[in-house]
């Protein structure tokens, strides 16, 4: 019995520490302006306050960027999903020529890194005219490898004689796929929905390279770009930042029970 309490303190201390960060930086943000300037910095505010927050919405039009953001990483999920899961289908039951030399030539591109290829992805954009649109900011987000890898793997988990049947039964392909793959790939679509908006959410570079008008600017460009003009004003910053965290955690902490299953069943497999 110590031995568990022991265990368990230990476990209490190491995740207190690790949210520390968080939890001060939400303290800060109902802090008055200019208090979490002092030395040494306080834990808690004197008097909690919701003016940093009124202040962003009504002054710095966060408002605007919270939707752009919304908008935007809901659409990249949307398409994340399609393209991935009917990629990673078809690579793992699906059978065409090259099929796995395409997959290894896939895997092989991980290694690269995704800067790599910002500036051709920004000439062609360019020559696309999708500059300053959402649709440039969409398109690198509508599949990825790691997408493509982690629905595949779930996929082989699906056993071939249950598609058989469905076939000798006369369904199509899209059938089988809308009817008996889909169900079974629930666990993994929510792990890829996750990912799909916590990287779209949280992306920045890819939007301020593509995005010029400061209207069509997401909450992490519009953040940083209010932190050139109030770079004393770290509570509303802060207030800033919770915004940003705020519905990621909220997203993670609602489906992370199907995220769980959806890793340790699927993409350990096959």
């Amino acid at each position: 019995m110590p031995r568990r309490v022991w265990i368990n303190a230990v476990l209490v201390l190491c995740a207190l520490l690790a949210m520390f960060p968080l939890l001060w930086m939400t303290s800060v943000s109902f802090m008055a302006h200019g208090e979490a300037s002092h030395f040494p910095p306080p834990l808690l505010p004197r008097q909690a306050t919701l003016a940093n927050y009124l202040e962003l919405f009504a002054q710095a039009g966060v408002k605007r960027y919270f939707l752009n953001s919304l908008v935007l990483a809901l659409a990249a999920t949307l398409l994340s999903l399609v393209f991935n899961v009917g990629a990673g289908y078809a690579f793992a039951k699906l059978r065409f020529a090259g099929r796995d030399r395409i997959f290894k030539l896939l895997l092989g591109a991980l290694v690269i890194p995704g800067q790599v290829a910002m500036l051709p992805l920004f000439l062609i954009m360019k020559q696309m005219g999708l500059v300053n649109t959402y649709v440039g900011v969409l398109v690198p987000a509508a599949a990825s490898i790691f997408g493509i890898f982690l629905v595949r793997q779930y996929a082989l988990t699906i056993p071939d004689a249950l598609l058989e049947a469905a076939r000798l039964d006369g369904a199509s392909e899209f059938r089988i796929f809308r009817s008996i793959v889909l169900p079974l790939l629930a666990p993994i679509l929510v792990t890829l929905a996750i990912f799909s908006f916590l990287g779209s959410w949280n992306d920045f570079m890819w939007p301020l390279i593509v995005l010029t008008d400061k209207d069509l600017y997401t909450l992490p460009v519009a953040l940083a770009s209010l932190s050139r003009e109030h770079v004393q004003d770290n509570e509303m910053m802060m207030a800033g930042s919770v915004l940003t965290i705020l519905p990621v955690l909220l997203l993670f902490l609602v489906l992370q029970r199907y995220y769980i299953q959806g890793l340790l069943v699927g993409s350990v497999k096959g």
